[in-house]
């Protein structure tokens, strides 16, 4: 390893890769690296096989790419302003988001299906929490309600002494 280079290493695992490599610049064994290092010889043989062939920087932690995901940056910025236009402008009843119901939305926009449990994940993501009805009851009375707060409430609040 470099030491024109001190750059830290991203992990302890890469940290790890670097320090073997140094200490076979230094004339270590591979064994005596293994041992030293609490991994197998075989993990070492390949670490070594990776920098003769591609030099040091392929010890580094590279990030891993994972699938390409099915909705653009741009497609995934629109869908949190067509779930505020509500439920019902989608032909559903009601104005409740369910999973199911993002899913069928993110279908008929983009053409693209996800399983529920990703349309979980990809909401979070968009920070769009879990929408739930306010409860209350049928038969409320708000004037009723509204004539306790004023007249009976305060008198058995405590008063707190002057």
């Amino acid at each position: 390893m470099s030491r024109s280079t001190p750059e830290a290493p991203k992990t302890w695992r890469e940290g790890r890769r670097l320090r073997a490599w140094e200490l076979f610049q230094q004339g270590w064994s591979q064994r005596q690296i293994a041992h030293a290092l609490g991994v197998s010889e075989g993990a070492v043989s390949g670490w070594f096989s990776q920098a003769r062939q591609a030099g040091s920087s392929a010890l580094h932690s590279r990030p891993h790419p994972g699938p390409q995901p099915r909705l653009s940056p741009e497609q995934q910025a629109r869908v949190p302003a067509l779930l505020r236009q509500g439920a019902p402008a989608f032909g559903f009843r009601g104005d409740r988001w369910t999973l199911k119901r993002v899913r069928e939305v993110i279908r008929r926009e983009f053409g693209v299906t996800y399983s529920p449990s990703h349309i979980s994940r990809l909401l979070r993501q968009w920070d769009w929490t879990r929408q739930k009805p306010v409860t209350r009851a049928r038969q409320r009375d708000e004037a009723a309600i509204q004539a306790w707060r004023e007249e009976q409430y305060p008198a058995l609040v405590k008063r707190e002494p002057a």
